[in-house]
């Protein structure tokens, strides 16, 4: 077993009286870097390390190391005098090299801090970055990272927040939309060129204004801690465009800065820029959900990088293979990640390090950069216990109680990799969930293979079978139809299968089950009634979201038609197939019209976002029901409708005269009554409007029916010409 040399100890005998040390002891609390006017202090936990040191970078990239000779409570600790923020560092951590044991210690490879504030430069794919000798995963490399790898920053950030407050929207009020910092302003036009695709370029009115505008209330940033791109990838030419792959779980990403355009602009300005786009989307009523990714790192497999975490305490990190039992003469097991995330580790969430490094995070984003809620990716392999899901885990018990991140926005991705981590609908409060059963039963309804219309009823309920049962109420369910993963809206219309060529897998990446649609050509056409039948399957599926209830997310650039020619894993291009195209000339604003006035109609009407669950029965007496489902006929929907596969037109009838629930001073809330028309068939249909003492009249408020127009009057009893896959709103007048 080689090890690699390490520099002799510092000196424990003092030489003469006076004499000082350069490195003071520090204290081991709190993790990081930690500026004053005095020193900065530096504290790491790495428990089984024999040796730290924390070495500095001049701007010409040479190193000073410094030896912490303090180690208490697995925190290896000590205060620099004359270190400036802005100063890059990185630690280098020295101890055991026994990679069947999970003990990966090298002191040739330079480490990223866990709790670093910033990053300043990228990561370079060469042998040094492993901490192995290539295709000798018993051998350590004795190469040296540092030339190779990003530098943490040294912050310390006075940024005047002012009067700046978290809008603090119920959920009930909530429409979240799902967008990536760079992609959103890369193309766009009325973005000043220099801040394009930067946290800057997000902070200017023509992104506020026009979130604003449609109806959003909240922007969910697909991930903007620290990231990099794996090897693989980078050695095909691409990038982790999308940004699963986080390894500073404290630090914004340096790319999307503005400042890091220029020479030196990644030492710490990027915090700042960061806080100034909390800011500006603050002051414009948005809140601020980051997509966060604490399962996995960027360190992947055993085979993979040695960046950080690996080099400071690997067994206590990551989580391992249970070993099966062994003789005492046998040769012990090789280490083996246990990987539920698809990406080559899974972050152990029990151990007492790994939580609290999750939950200090967590308390940075919301205390220090004023964000307002999370996502969390793949969050069932954050529960685990002793490998298997459990609701009362660590992480979501320690979270549930914290005084900080209870109040927050807290969104699960409540699946893994595994099959045994599916677990929509079991997440506690107050939790809410990403819905994908709602995704999928919608696309199938609207692309006629929904075998009735039985499920697509609970899923624009609010799914009651998967949320009802445990106390929660619909807005446990974040509804979507796309998201960053999959298809877009217009290429959901378009394409029957994926066309993932360009990401250099032979196609064979990316799902196969998109349970869409491409209206009879596959992709782009130039048929006319082949497009308008498209637009109008992209209209229906953003009405049915909007009406919906649940907190409905809306995938940027949906609302107006975004393509990525078919490409349902676009994770590695970051190119104009992924980014938002605002140019006119091929935009679909009918969709955007009808996105807004649907947002609109929500947000005005309480009857089109209650916070309850519908009972079925009259909310007041002598009065209507709360929800009514109704036949084409005009009659209420029987058993026989329900059982009835061929069914593919429903009614849904929501009574605003008044809603069950009161004010907040115990008043009673009225609004007008509401009829939504779907229908998912091939075939137009006749609709009865139901004839009763309690509605009369009523206008159109949305159609995607081409012969009825929006504000055409209608009268109970009467009838109406529901066009062949189309929706249709009418409003009490």
């Amino acid at each position: 077993m080689a090890h690699v040399t390490p520099p002799p100890d510092v000196e424990s005998v003092w030489n003469h009286d006076g004499e000082t040390r350069a490195v003071w002891p520090g204290r081991n609390y709190p993790l990081g870097s930690t500026w004053s006017h005095e020193s900065t202090n530096f504290a790491v936990y790495a428990p089984n390390a024999t040796r730290v040191w924390v070495c500095l970078f001049d701007d010409d990239g040479a190193e000073t190391r410094h030896l912490l000779t303090e180690h208490s409570l697995g925190v290896w600790h000590g205060a620099l005098p004359g270190v400036s923020p802005g100063a890059r560092y990185g630690y280098r951590a020295h101890g055991p090299w026994q990679p069947e044991a999970g003990l990966r210690f090298n002191a040739a490879k330079l480490l990223l801090d866990p709790y670093g504030k910033a990053v300043s430069g990228d990561l370079v794919v060469d042998d040094a970055i492993f901490g192995y000798v290539p295709r000798e995963p018993e051998t350590i490399s004795d190469l040296d990272s540092a030339p190779y790898v990003p530098r943490s920053v040294v912050v310390y950030d006075d940024f005047q927040w002012g009067a700046d407050t978290s809008p603090r929207r119920r959920w009930r009020d909530t429409v979240i939309y799902e967008m990536h910092v760079k992609g959103m302003t890369a193309l766009h036009d009325r973005v000043p060129e220099e801040l394009r695709g930067t946290y800057a370029g997000l902070a200017t009115p023509a992104v506020t204004d026009y979130l604003k505008d449609l109806g959003v209330t909240a922007v969910e940033l697909l991930p903007v801690q620290q990231f990099f791109s794996e090897p693989a990838l980078s050695e095909r030419g691409l990038v982790n465009y999308w940004g699963y792959n986080s390894l500073g779980f404290f630090a914004p990403h340096n790319a999307y800065a503005r400042s890091a355009r220029s020479e030196g602009g990644d030492r710490g300005q990027q915090v700042t820029e960061f806080k100034q786009m909390v800011k500006a989307f603050h002051e414009a009523g948005l809140e601020v959900i980051l997509d966060v990714v604490y399962n996995h790192t960027a360190e992947a497999g055993p085979l993979g990088p040695t960046l950080s975490f690996r080099g400071l305490d690997d067994l206590g990190y990551y989580q391992r293979v249970v070993p099966p039992a062994r003789e005492a003469d046998e040769d012990p097991m090789p280490d083996t990640y246990w990987d539920v995330t698809g990406c080559g580790n899974t972050v152990d969430a029990t151990h007492t390090q790994s939580l609290r490094m999750i939950l200090d995070s967590l308390r940075y984003w919301v205390n220090e950069m004023h964000v307002d809620g999370f996502r969390f990716d793949l969050m069932s392999a954050l529960t685990r216990t002793n490998q298997v899901v459990d609701m009362g885990s660590h992480l979501i018990t320690a979270i549930g109680q914290d005084p900080v991140l209870r109040h927050v926005k807290l969104i699960a991705e409540p699946w893994d990799a595994s099959m045994d981590g599916y677990k929509v609908g079991q997440f506690p409060p107050p939790w809410i969930e990403w819905n994908d059963q709602f995704r999928d039963t919608v696309r199938d309804f609207w692309r006629g293979h929904s075998g009735g219309v039985r499920t697509v009823a609970t899923r624009l309920a609010g799914s009651s079978d998967l949320y009802a049962d445990d106390g929660r109420s619909p807005y446990a369910s974040v509804n979507f139809v796309t998201a960053h993963d999959g298809f877009t809206l217009r290429d959901l219309v378009s394409y029957n299968d994926k066309h993932n060529e360009a990401n250099g897998e032979d196609n064979r990446d990316g799902t196969d089950n998109n349970r869409s649609w491409n209206c009879g050509v596959e992709g782009e056409t130039d048929d006319p009634d082949i497009i308008a039948m498209r637009r109008r399957q992209a209209a229906n599926l953003m009405a049915t979201l909007c009406f919906s209830s649940g907190v409905p997310m809306l995938t940027a650039g949906d609302e107006r038609g975004r393509t990525q020619g078919g490409n349902n894993n676009a994770y590695g291009q970051d190119n104009e197939t992924s980014w938002i195209d605002w140019r006119p000339d091929d935009a679909w604003l009918d969709v955007y019209e009808i996105t807004k006035t649907a947002l609109r109609l929500r947000r005005e009407h309480p009857a089109l976002r209650q916070r309850h669950w519908f009972e079925g029965r009259p909310t007041i007496r002598g009065g209507i029901k709360d929800l009514v489902w109704v036949h084409p006929e005009g009659r209420e929907m029987s058993t026989g409708d329900w059982n009835d596969d061929s069914v593919r037109t429903v009614g849904m009838f929501l009574n605003g005269a008044p809603l069950r629930y009161p004010g907040p001073r115990g008043e009673q809330i009225r609004d007008k009554s509401f009829m939504i028309w779907l229908n998912a068939g091939a075939d137009d249909v006749k609709l009865v409007l139901p004839d009763n003492q309690w509605v009369h009249h009523g206008e159109v408020v949305l159609s995607t029916n081409a012969g009825v127009a929006e504000g055409t009057p209608v009268v109970a009893g009467t009838s109406l010409l529901l066009q062949a896959r189309s929706v249709l709103v009418l409003r009490q007048t």
